[in-house]
């Protein structure tokens, strides 16, 4: 056999591993690696390192000797860190038999898919949306089903007759990410009730991405939640991370939030993959849990700050189509004209030193759009804003 490198043909494969999407962000990085002066928006982080006050824990732990094989669930202090959170922001009474702690929240999706969709099973999901999810459920062999949220200079929506028929006798569950990444919709409590009424009346599951929560433009402290509008008995997986709360993305740790009757099978997933999250993670994921509240309000107050920002300078040029979002620390907006948001994007790059993520990567509903990361140094907020104002104005 004759196989030459970069073909895969020849190695017997799997169709769905082979065809799993490549990254249309990591693309733009490669184009833009190495330029002098580039302000890069285009990753879903922001600019700012662990805390001490979360690393040092961790750090004690690693240096103490807390290498060893671990609880699967996750170790009950930090478990019962996750109740105290959830008591303290979302008014639920928990217990720590409600979490099971993933190696990242993309693992707590792909255990979550592995729970309740397979081979042939349909999973709905929002679109424009984080293209993981997609990715996550077709790899396994099912099939990921967009409903388009509709675009509106006053904001996104979401038609939920749209949503009620693109079931099926094949469809699993709904997979809703509120506040959304890319677009920063966020469903509204009335909606969240009208989603879950659905699921009920189908008996599919929801798997609920509340993890831009707390990062929240509108009344109160978080956004709606299913917790909310949720009765005990429903079909509810909660899958979330550390990573943008506390600025931990290089870390990979999440959780799973889930009927206590499900431990048992979730233990039994993490030990077929990962076999448990490192203690001495856990340790700093604990603090960070109660005590970074603070940290998390001057985060979400910079976001805030650089959203006007950047949402002035854009509109600024008349030719940018832009809702505000209620959530998140993404800006997802169009320019007149623009059909092919990676093209535009490598041109951007070139032209002004920034980088935003082209819509594209989001899903054919993302295209002509892109996505800045307002989660960043004010600084580099205001220089990219006016970059691109003077770029995108000059064009008129």
């Amino acid at each position: 056999m004759n196989q030459t490198a970069g073909s895969l043909e020849g190695f017997a494969l799997r169709k769905e591993a082979v065809n799993a999407p490549p990254s249309g962000i990591v693309a733009l990085v490669d184009h833009a690696r190495g330029r002098d002066g580039l302000i890069p928006l285009w990753v879903g982080e922001g600019d700012l390192a662990t805390p001490e006050f979360i690393a040092r824990p961790a750090a004690e732990a690693l240096l103490g000797g807390e290498t060893f094989y671990t609880y699967q669930q996750g170790i009950p202090p930090l478990r019962e860190a996750l109740a105290r959170y959830f008591t303290r922001h979302f008014g639920v009474e928990t217990g720590p038999e409600d979490y099971v702690v993933t190696g990242s929240g993309m693992q707590a999706v792909q255990l979550s898919l592995q729970a309740v969709a397979g081979a042939g099973d349909e999973c709905i999901y929002l679109a424009p949306a984080w293209p993981n999810f997609a990715a996550a459920l077709e790899i396994a062999g099912g099939k990921a089903v967009p409903v388009g949220l509709d675009f509106h200079e006053t904001g996104w929506t979401l038609d939920l007759a749209r949503l009620e028929a693109a079931i099926t006798p094949r469809t699993r569950a709904l997979l809703i990410n509120t506040p959304s990444n890319p677009t920063g919709w966020a469903a509204t409590r009335e909606t969240l009730a009208a989603i879950l009424a659905i699921a009920r009346k189908h008996g599919i599951w929801i798997i609920a991405d509340e993890i831009y929560a707390l990062f929240w433009y509108g009344e109160g402290h978080r956004a709606p939640s299913f917790l909310d509008v949720q009765a005990p008995d429903d079909r509810i997986l909660y899958v979330n991370s550390f990573s943008k709360n506390w600025a931990m993305t290089g870390w990979r740790v999440g959780w799973i939030k889930a009927p206590p009757a499900l431990m048992p099978m979730f233990e039994n997933l993490v030990q077929y993959s990962t076999s448990g999250v490192p203690q001495f993670l856990q340790r700093g994921a604990t603090a960070a849990l109660d005590s970074g509240d603070d940290f998390i309000a001057t985060q979400r107050a910079r976001a805030a700050e650089a959203l006007d920002m950047v949402m002035s300078r854009l509109q600024a040029t008349g030719r940018v189509r832009v809702a505000p979002p209620m959530g998140a620390f993404y800006l997802f907006f169009a320019i007149d004209g623009v059909t092919d948001s990676m093209a535009t994007a490598k041109r951007l790059v070139d032209e002004t030193g920034v980088g935003l993520a082209p819509g594209s990567a989001f899903g054919p509903s993302g295209e002509g759009f892109f996505r800045l990361c307002f989660n960043r140094d004010l600084g580099h907020i205001a220089a990219a804003a006016e970059r691109l104002e003077r770029h995108i104005g000059a064009r008129n």
